[in-house]
């Protein structure tokens, strides 16, 4: 098997000190290829960056309907939040609109990614709760879908409960392909992960992003799903990310999401197509440089998107002083 190519590097002073490979795809909903480098049919666990496709067990099983879920609660069930006061607060009145409590959550508990919002809880002589989960949102979101089907809260995040049955049969509508009792394995937020090929998930963002290759309820919810986080981007994720500054300055036109080990997937909206990516070894930051030179190239960005795109194909490396002493750089594809 051939190595993928380098698609990034890290340079320390005048010398490249990691070069990072990878594996990329632009696809559109029939399958045909925009642009790819690499091995594009490795399965590969996607991890967060396929909440939205999670999410859609929302719609399936209509939680929507029942709880008429807002815009806001729904940008959440795609989130990978930071923790700040927004999230913290929107979770839990998204929780309280369901009659539960961060009790019911069973994400567990980590420090918010926000520095600021670490400082305020530290300051505060207080320890995190699962409401400061980054996936706290995604799994308000299969709570409501239990509660929707009428099936027991207790236990969601197990592979066979109906709740979890419910989420890879969405996430396999999405991407047009089963996914397999022998690549699966255990997110950190407690639910299942499966892996599927690279190019899957990327046609499956493009079937999300055009309807196309979809049913009406399917098409229909990937559409909310897609609004709902394009217009609410600070609750996808969170101050200075780049899943919300790129969504943020694209208004609508990009759905960005990263996830964990070096994942980024997305759509190009008004193109009808679809990406996916990974770094090989899983570092983020070279990760989002790969991601923000993709956009470069494919999403057509005028002079204040490509700026901000700008900021992640070239990312300085700074000292524990706050020196620059070198950068994270796309290179190659």
């Amino acid at each position: 098997m051939d190595a993928n190519p380098i698609l990034a590097e890290a340079v320390r002073g005048n010398w490249v000190e990691n070069r990072h490979r990878g594996a990329f795809v632009v696809m559109d909903a029939d399958g045909r290829v925009i642009a790819s480098g690499g091995d594009i049919e490795r399965p590969v666990f996607p991890r967060s960056a396929v909440k939205s496709m999670q999410a859609l067990a929302m719609f399936d099983r209509h939680a929507v309907e029942k709880f008429h879920h807002s815009g806001a609660e729904l940008a959440l069930a795609c989130a990978s939040h930071h923790g700040e006061d927004a999230h913290v607060e929107g979770v839990g009145h998204f929780l309280e609109r369901l009659g539960l409590s961060a009790a019911d959550l069973e994400c567990g508990a980590h420090q918010p990614a926000d520095a600021a919002a670490r400082a305020a809880l530290r300051a505060a002589g207080r320890e995190p709760s699962p409401l400061h989960n980054n996936c706290s949102g995604k799994h308000s979101g299969m709570l409501s879908v239990a509660l929707a089907m009428g099936v027991p809260t207790e236990g969601y995040v197990g592979r066979e409960h109906a709740v979890q049955q419910a989420v890879r049969a969405a996430v396999e509508a999405v991407i047009g392909e089963p996914l397999s009792e022998e690549r699966c394995g255990t997110d950190g937020c407690s639910i299942p992960t499966w892996a599927a090929p690279l190019r899957a998930f990327a046609r499956g963002f493009a079937r999300m992003a055009s309807g196309k290759g979809l049913d009406q309820g399917h098409a229909a919810g990937a559409r909310a799903l897609f609004d709902a986080a394009t217009s609410h981007p600070h609750l996808v994720a969170g101050t200075g990310h780049i899943d919300t500054l790129v969504m943020e300055a694209f208004g609508g036109r990009v759905m960005q999401k990263g996830g964990a080990e070096g994942v980024q997937c997305g759509a190009i909206r008004d193109k009808g197509w679809g990406y996916a990516l990974k770094c090989d070894d899983g570092n983020m930051a070279a990760s989002q440089t790969m991601v923000a030179a993709l956009l470069l190239n494919h999403a057509d960005p005028d002079a204040q998107q490509r700026a901000v795109l700008e900021r992640f194909v070239r990312q300085p490396t700074r000292n524990v002083r706050g020196a620059v002493v070198g950068e994270v750089r796309a290179v190659g594809a």
